[in-house]
């Protein structure tokens, strides 16, 4: 650190070596190990620019989300002309939606790839939230991996915000390996979720670095709060059918497990840590939340692999307290390992992701609201989802106090088709569509997974396919297709 003192300035001063119209990329991955600082002033540069009648705007890209002090602020400042690849905002996301920020919606996993092998444009700077650097430029990553690798190879320019709520503490938790590129790319030598395939941290030349920045700033995660009925009767399904696969030989047992996001995956993993007979398990997975912990201290907690890990900050000082104990059982990668398909594949991941809404014939949509809004982005749960040894997607069945049918003909935006979705589950029940035919998925996901109140209507609309539909292999009555959809557009509801 002694050959870099001179470098240590203002978050303010850092906020000045961006420019106008730069590509700037930002560590962090759903809220986790992203700058908190630099942004913030870099945000009110902004301001203070378009006061004085300049432009300032720049391409934002991160590994997923960041929080409110990055991404909120950025948007609201008017500071961001195009961001990727995912977010989770509200500022940011009703920007996009109303067509003043574009908005590159990628797969999580091949993000890093794009940068590196020219498809998507390198960002010239890069503002890295960094637990520990060393003085011949070893930089340790803080709580997120994401694409801090992708950009800290192509920048021109970086900015480290060294926080000591870490330290040296957190030097080991990573594994800062990425793939080879094509042609001839290596297999990435991982089998099992513990496994390590590189170094601890990134090696930089020193030179690059052209800004320091003191922080002690929390990652801005919510508590966890305890899952609810809904979720908790979503989750006991998930956890009985695969003990069944199992007990009948058509599942493994000791696969590593994967959650996205979200109050029905931590009802998952919270009733794994409340089951006295539920053996140790292994997550390979992209955030470890913080319902993991239960299954830590209660001893069913073999590692957890992931590229982030999101904890609220009472959870985050718990972590350090107990980081010296507590580190062996976690593994934080770069979002092109922890989201791959060759080592999803290879370790046998069962897959649990949140779906907005699922149609009757097999697909997914996870990203827009009717087609047209974005809520978030499709995240990385494609990656998982179509290399899963076995997958699910989870929704309640509806939404907004009955007014919205997660259940519909066919949905508005399909981020997931019905050739990779293998399992859904709602609180009505669970539809597993693995070698069915479109007539049979529809059925057993009208029957088993939609609610009472759109069960008849989804009925009538699949027999009316059945007999209008131009072809059969897709019985599909168009014009009821977005029926549901147009109904809650002009009234509110999407009930008849």
């Amino acid at each position: 650190m002694n050959c870099l003192s001179n470098k240590i300035c203002t978050p303010e001063e850092a906020a000045e070596l961006i420019q106008h119209q730069e590509v700037v990329g930002v560590s962090g991955f759903t809220l986790s190990g992203y700058p908190k600082l630099v942004p913030k002033a870099l945000a009110k540069k902004a301001e203070r620019l378009h006061q004085a009648g300049i432009p300032f705007a720049i391409t934002l890209y991160s590994g997923a989300s960041t929080g409110e002090s990055c991404d909120g602020l950025l948007a609201l400042a008017n500071a961001v002309s195009e961001r990727a690849p995912y977010q989770s905002n509200a500022t940011l996301r009703k920007k996009i939606n109303e067509g003043t920020i574009r908005y590159l919606d990628e797969h999580l996993g091949l993000m890093g790839v794009k940068i590196r092998e020219g498809s998507l444009r390198a960002p010239t700077t890069v503002i890295i939230e960094a637990s520990h650097i060393s003085e011949d430029g070893k930089i340790y990553l803080s709580t997120s991996g994401g694409n801090s690798v992708a950009f800290l190879e192509r920048a021109e320019n970086v900015i480290i915000e060294l926080n000591s709520r870490y330290g040296e503490k957190f030097i080991g938790l990573h594994d800062t390996f990425i793939p080879d590129l094509t042609p001839g790319a290596s297999p990435i030598p991982l089998r099992f979720s513990s496994d390590r395939a590189g170094k601890d941290y990134i090696q930089i030349a020193p030179e690059k670095i052209k800004a320091v920045v003191l922080s002690d700033a929390y990652d801005e995660v919510k508590p966890f709060t305890q899952p609810d009925s809904i979720a908790i009767k979503i989750a006991e399904q998930i956890l009985d059918f695969i003990s069944y696969e199992i007990k009948k030989g058509k599942l493994h047992e000791g696969l590593a497990y994967q959650s996205g996001v979200g109050n029905v995956a931590n009802a998952v993993l919270t009733a794994m840590a409340n089951n006295p007979s539920q053996a140790p398990v292994s997550l390979f997975t992209e955030v470890i939340q913080e319902a993991c912990l239960p299954l830590l201290k209660t001893d069913k907690l073999k590692v957890a692999s992931g590229t982030a890990l999101t904890l609220s900050p009472i959870a985050q000082d718990e972590f350090i307290q107990n980081i010296d104990s507590w580190k062996k059982h976690f593994v934080l990668r770069q979002q092109e390992v922890s989201n791959s398909a060759e080592v999803i594949r290879r370790v046998g991941v069962i897959s649990m992701n949140t779906a907005l809404e699922c149609d009757i014939f097999g697909n997914v949509n996870s990203s827009h609201v009717c087609g047209t809004s974005m809520m978030n982005g499709i995240g990385g749960a494609a990656d998982f989802a179509r290399n899963a040894r076995l997958g699910f997607f989870m929704t309640p069945s509806t939404a907004k106090d009955g007014a919205i049918s997660s259940i519909v003909p066919l949905v508005s935006h399909v981020d997931h088709t019905e050739h990779d979705t293998m399992i859904f589950v709602t609180e009505q029940g669970l539809a597993d569509l693995r070698g069915l035919s479109a007539e049979q998925k529809a059925k057993v996901i009208i029957q088993n997974c939609a609610h009472p109140d759109y069960r008849e209507e989804l009925l009538e609309i699949l027999e009316r396919g059945l007999k209008t539909a131009k072809g059969r292999h897709i019985p599909l009555d168009l014009s009821s297709a977005f029926k549901f959809h147009q109904r809650f557009l002009e009234t509110g509801s999407m009930k008849s």
